[in-house]
């Protein structure tokens, strides 16, 4: 029999289990880009060491205000170098621990069934006429990284001025891809690694890579992450984690030399 002193210490050891199961859980924040490869991270990264890591995705705009007013992330996969920037001046997130990790193309969709054959985009492309009556959805332009580089691609190729009131914007790049694949929009902006997961869609032109500043993924720990979430980081620099990445069409960036 047990006794009351025993008892009062098995009780309290098992009132901790739960705790401790939630300090082994880490909550990455990630743009929707990376939404299945993440998820094949995760689960690899789960599988190594463990430790669950629990994913929301989202525009890297939204995930940085939610970081911002205090949402519980450890760890920040953006789509652009802005939104880290803009938390690592704010103080929340760890500048130091920041890696450049994945590029990515910028690529023209129809739907899968669409009459339009592929087009060669450069300066002087009619991307209105190509339109026709409908709509070019993206992301958002003003704050979403994928409507941000569409934007700059356009600009920069002096179609913006006949565009422009053709853009529909959406929340995210996936909401782009989705609106496409549900022939709702005859064209879209978004990345090739979105385009490339959905069969509903189709690849009909790719923006010059000089068109647009360079796709990078950056992924760094929040001032808040847990100790655990360091490993996390380093598992995202893993061969494992490389190869998921590839497998998705992402560009895994090099390691800067020292």
């Amino acid at each position: 029999m047990l006794t009351r002193t025993a008892l009062a210490c098995l009780l309290a050891v098992f009132a901790a289990l739960p705790a401790r199961a939630q300090d082994r859980t880490i909550t990455v924040f990630a743009a929707a880009s990376t939404k299945n490869a993440i998820d094949d991270v995760n689960a690899a990264f789960a599988k190594a060491t463990g430790i669950r890591a629990v994913a929301s995705y989202a525009a890297s705009s939204a995930l940085a205000l939610q970081i911002e007013h205090g949402a519980p992330a450890d760890v920040f996969v953006s789509a652009d170098l802005d939104w880290m920037v803009y938390l690592t001046k704010k103080k929340l997130i760890k500048g130091h621990t920041r890696v450049d990790l994945l590029g990515n193309r910028l690529v023209l969709i129809a739907p899968s069934d669409s009459k339009l054959n592929a087009v060669t985009i450069g300066p002087g492309f009619d991307l209105a006429r190509l339109a026709g009556n409908g709509r070019i959805v993206t992301g958002d332009v003003r704050a979403v990284p994928a409507g941000r580089y569409a934007k700059a691609a356009l600009v920069k190729l002096d179609l913006w001025p006949a565009v422009e009131n053709k853009l529909a914007m959406a929340e995210n790049v996936r909401a782009a891809l989705e609106l496409v694949a549900r022939g709702e929009a005859p064209l879209g902006i978004v990345y090739e690694t979105d385009a490339k997961i959905e069969p509903k869609v189709k690849i009909i032109g790719r923006f010059p890579a000089d068109s647009h500043p360079p796709i990078v993924y950056p992924a760094a720990l929040t001032a808040t992450a847990k100790p655990e979430a360091a490993r996390y980081l380093a598992f995202l620099r893993s061969a494992a984690a490389k190869a998921v990445f590839e497998r998705y069409g992402f560009t895994y960036l090099p390691r800067p030399k020292s």
